[in-house]
């Protein structure tokens, strides 16, 4: 009904977009505030075309009359998996109000810097690595290719052409709410931004990562201004490395050590992507949607890294437990589960039954109920296996499903399923399939055939 805060989570395979509803004062749709947080896959984009169709079936028309309305999108950060889906063909009927990125996605945001030298470093080690030929190992592979994914663009649309050459994207910090945008909702709902933090550099890259920068691109380079801020265009920063020639085989040294030069560089390089990365998730838009004393929250790929500590690189979570303590610390009604059910996505202690910080943000939002009560929070994953070998993490959403309504087993509708990679299957998810999961968005592809899983909120 449309006087009802609906939540659809669409199956995009690992990938989020997620429509969301919140109903206006008159409760009719086209009083309602319509927003949609991501639009990525790594799987088909096929999917995504389907799922922004279903969309527009939806929305309201824009004041053009021609359009369809959308107030506001939400980039969460820039990983292929929550912004593939802006190719302006995709978005020709839609007509956006705003568009919110994080801070660390502003080219000239001061406080992100040194973040955005780090993904200089890591571009031009992979760029190195790769000139030699296609022969890659798995891991170096997988990395590569979130090099590739075409993010000049997907930003380009997003800054350019989603809002029109004479608008740009509003980049969004911790702290803040909707109204400091300049957005009108009904007074029973209001927008939280939980994450990320404004001095984006301090919290989640850290003293000690920034000291071993300095010591690889130079001290002079570190402090350096960013190309960017001296004139370079924004397409340009987001633009992958410049392509290199092969490297020849040098004459000097013989093959096996040139074999484990190879290795240390890629090593380096790993180690630089894998921090890139890590430093993507974390910049994730946190969202904190309180509508009639319901509270939902979006996490993105936020991270957890273990308790907070000054001065080291924090996970997303562990800074919002301690800046956003008095928002985060109560019970949700929803959880976007966050990373597509990474371990390291939402807090929790492992398996391992020790009271830690993490098992004690987990308890906060989402509290195991008492002895002969049921749970009564919704939470939803949108997931597909086959990219990373430990997502989903089944004995995590399994965890998760102890505390949510809405929870069910998927062994029968299983019975026949053949999974990508059989290996990890089962590794990660065999032995949990019979126990009770939150919804997710693969599985209920293959259980009811359905693009999407609503949630809905009286």
């Amino acid at each position: 009904m449309e006087n009802e805060l609906l939540i659809r989570v669409y199956d995009v395979g690992l990938g989020d977009c997620i429509y969301v509803r919140i109903p206006g004062e008159s409760g009719i749709n086209d009083d309602a505030f319509h927003m949609l947080i991501d639009c990525g896959t790594w799987s088909s984009e096929t999917l995504l075309a389907a799922a922004l169709k279903q969309l527009a079936t939806g929305l309201p028309t824009a004041s053009d009359g021609e359009k369809k309305r959308l107030d506001l999108v939400v980039v969460t950060h820039e990983h292929k998996d929550h912004i593939a889906g802006f190719d302006p063909a995709l978005w020709k009927e839609f007509a956006v109000g705003n568009v919110w990125m994080n801070c660390a996605m502003d080219p000239k945001h001061p406080q992100a810097g040194k973040t955005r030298k780090v993904r200089k470093v890591a571009e031009a080690a992979i760029a190195i690595l790769t000139a030699p030929g296609p022969a890659l190992s798995p891991r170096l592979a997988e990395l590569v290719s979130v090099f590739e994914i075409g993010n000049a663009g997907a930003m380009n649309t997003l800054r350019h052409t989603l809002l029109g050459e004479d608008r740009e994207p509003t980049y969004v910090h911790a702290g803040q709410t909707h109204e400091d945008h300049g957005i009108e909702l009904h007074p029973n709902a209001k927008i939280h931004i939980l994450a990320p933090e404004f001095d984006f550099d301090r919290f989640y890259l850290g003293e000690v990562a920034q000291t071993n920068l300095k010591g690889i691109i130079g001290a002079a380079a570190f402090a350096a201004g960013d190309e960017v801020e001296a004139g370079n265009s924004v397409e340009n920063e987001n633009a992958p490395a410049p392509a290199t020639e092969p490297i020849p085989e040098p004459k000097n040294i013989g093959p096996a050590a040139f074999r484990a030069l190879r290795a240390r560089m890629q090593s380096n390089a790993l180690a630089f992507a894998d921090l890139d990365g890590k430093l993507k998730n974390n910049s994730s838009v946190v969202l904190l949607i309180e509508w009639n004393g319901k509270r939902l929250l979006f996490v993105g790929d936020a991270e957890w890294h273990g308790a907070f500590k000054e001065g080291k690189m924090n996970g997303s979570w562990n800074a919002m437990w301690k800046e956003r303590n008095k928002l985060l610390a109560h019970p949700v009604d929803f959880l976007k589960i966050g990373h597509h059910g990474s371990e390291n996505a939402t807090p929790w202690d492992m398996g391992s039954g020790t009271v830690t910080e993490e098992a004690k943000i987990l308890e906060a939002i989402l509290p195991l109920p008492k002895a002969g009560d049921e749970p009564t929070a919704r939470a939803v994953v949108s997931t597909e296996r086959g990219k990373y070998r430990t997502i989903p993490r089944g004995e995590l959403l399994k965890e998760i499903a102890r505390r949510v309504a809405g929870a069910t087993s998927y062994a029968e509708d299983l019975r026949g399923y053949k999974p990508k990679d059989i290996a990890d299957f089962d590794a990660y998810e065999r032995n949990w399939l019979n126990d009770l999961q939150p919804p997710r968005t693969d599985f209920e592809r293959i259980r009811k055939n359905n693009g999407y899983i609503d949630v809905t909120f009286e």
